[in-house]
C-alpha cells in the first residue's frame, strides 16, 4: 500500500498545531508551555493553517496520492482541521466587539470616534510585513551602562513630529529573554505613523540582574525620555508606558511607583511619572492554581495600588497558558477597587500569550482600542502630579 509520507507528516504537524491553537490546555504547567509554543501561530493567523491544508491536499491530489486509502484518510484529517481553524478565526474577529465594550465600560461612550477601515491584506501577513513606510526606526541608542541590554529604539514619522506624545514599550520574556524588536510592532508603527514617538527598550535580564534591576532600567528609560525626548520631538508631559508579558509587569510598576527613589538610585530627582499604562497579557503576581496564594511582594504591581493611579488599559487572553487570565482579573478587580483613574479591561476570547507578535485581526482590534484609549486620555485636562515617593501598599490578597 502506497503511503504518502510527506503528506502524512505535514498533516500531522498541522493537526498537532491546530489542536493546541484551539483547545489550548492551561494545566499542568509543562502542557501549558507546549500548548503555547505549538499553537501560537495558528491561534493568531489561522488562515495560514487553512491555506496549508488546502495546498498540501491539492499537491497530494496532483501527484495521485489520494488514490490510496492512506492518502484519502490523511486528506480527511487535513480538511477536518479547517472548521477548527475557522473557530480560531471567529474568536479573533470577536475581539473588535470585545474591545469596544471594554472601552464603553471603562471610559463611557465619549471615547468613540470614526470607525477604522480594516486593512485585510496587512492583517493577513506576518509581523515582518507590517512596516509603515512613513515611519523610520532609529536603532540602538544607549540609555544606560549595561551594554546591549541598555539600548532602545526610537520609532517616529519621517517628517519629525513636534510636541508629540510618547509611548515607551517593554518586551516580554519572563525576565530571562526577549528583545526590543519582537512584540507590539503593529502598535509602535501605527502610533508613530500618526505623529507619536514610540520607544522600545531592552533591559537587563536574569541572571545578570534580578528585581529591582529590571525596574530600575525601566525607570532609566523614562528618565532618558524626559531628558533627551525633545531631540526627537517628544512632549514629555504625555508619556504612556506599555509592556507585553513581563514588560506589562514593568509598565504597571512604573505607573504605580512614580518618582520612587528606591527604583531610581543615582537619578532620584528624575521625573518618572507616566500619563497612562497599557498592559498586554501581563503577569501581575499570581498564576492561580500553579502556585500558592501568597501576600504581595515587591515585584507585584497590586502591592502598590493607590487612588492616584493613572488610567490603565489591560488586555488579556482567555486561553493564556503562561500568565493566567485569572491573575489579570484579580489585578483588574483590585485596581478598580482602589484607583480613581479609568480602568479598561479587554478579555480577548480564545487569545493565547504573545498575541501581539503578529498583525492579526485580534491585535488590530487591540491597537484600535489603544489608539482610542490614548486619544481619550490625551483629551483630558492635565492633572498635577501626586508627588514623590511610593504610594502606600494595599492589604494582602484574599480569596474572596
Amino acid at each position: 500500500m502506497h503511503v504518502p509520507l510527506g503528506y502524512v507528516a505535514s498533516t500531522a504537524i498541522l493537526t498537532w498545531c491546530t489542536f493546541f491553537a484551539v483547545i489550548a490546555p492551561r494545566r499542568p504547567r509543562l502542557l501549558a508551555t507546549l500548548s503555547f509554543r505549538s499553537g501560537m501561530v495558528l491561534n493568531e493567523v489561522p488562515i495560514l493553517g487553512m491555506l496549508a491544508a488546502a495546498a498540501t491536499t491539492a499537491l497530494a491530489a496532483a501527484e495521485g496520492d489520494l488514490a490510496s486509502p492512506a492518502g484519502m484518510a490523511t486528506a480527511m484529517v487535513a480538511l477536518a482541521t479547517v472548521p477548527f481553524l475557522a473557530v480560531s478565526a471567529w474568536h479573533g474577529q470577536r475581539a473588535n466587539l470585545v474591545v469596544g465594550r471594554a472601552l464603553d465600560q471603562g471610559l463611557g461612550t465619549g471615547w468613540r470616534g470614526e470607525p477604522r477601515r480594516r486593512r485585510w491584506p496587512r492583517i493577513l501577513l506576518l509581523r515582518w510585513l507590517t512596516r509603515r513606510f512613513p515611519v523610520t526606526r532609529i536603532r540602538n541608542i544607549s540609555y544606560g551602562d549595561a551594554g546591549r541590554r541598555n539600548l532602545l529604539d526610537v520609532y517616529l514619522r519621517r517628517d519629525t513630529p513636534q510636541h508629540a506624545p510618547v509611548l515607551v514599550h517593554f518586551h516580554g520574556g519572563h525576565f530571562t529573554g526577549g528583545a526590543k524588536s519582537r512584540e507590539a510592532r503593529p502598535l509602535l508603527y501605527r502610533l508613530a505613523s500618526q505623529g507619536w514617538v514610540c520607544i522600545s527598550a531592552n533591559y537587563r535580564l536574569r541572571p545578570q540582574t534580578d528585581f529591582p534591576g529590571h525596574q530600575i532600567d525601566a525607570k532609566k528609560v523614562i528618565a532618558w525620555v524626559r531628558t533627551h525626548g525633545a531631540e526627537y520631538g517628544v512632549d514629555g508631559s504625555r508619556l504612556f508606558v506599555a509592556g507585553s508579558s513581563a514588560g506589562a509587569n514593568m509598565a504597571a510598576m512604573c505607573a504605580l511607583t512614580p518618582n520612587d527613589p528606591e527604583y531610581q538610585p543615582g537619578f532620584e530627582s528624575a521625573d518618572t511619572s507616566v500619563t497612562a499604562a497599557i498592559c498586554l497579557y501581563g503577569y501581575y503576581g499570581h498564576f492561580f492554581g500553579a502556585e500558592p496564594d501568597v501576600p504581595p511582594s515587591v515585584n507585584q504591581p497590586y502591592a502598590y495600588l493607590a487612588p492616584g493611579a493613572p488610567p490603565f488599559l489591560i488586555a488579556h487572553g482567555t486561553r493564556d497558558a503562561l500568565a493566567t487570565v485569572e491573575g489579570a482579573r484579580y489585578f483588574v478587580d483590585r485596581l478598580r477597587s482602589v484607583s480613581n483613574g479609568a480602568v479598561v479591561y479587554a478579555e480577548l476570547p480564545g487569545a493565547q500569550h504573545a498575541f501581539d507578535v503578529f498583525h492579526s485581526a485580534r491585535f488590530e482590534a487591540v491597537v484600535d482600542g489603544v489608539e482610542s484609549f490614548a486619544r481619550w486620555v490625551n483629551g483630558r485636562p492635565v492633572e498635577p502630579l501626586t508627588g514623590r515617593g511610593r504610594p502606600g501598599p494595599v492589604a494582602g490578597p484574599t480569596n474572596s
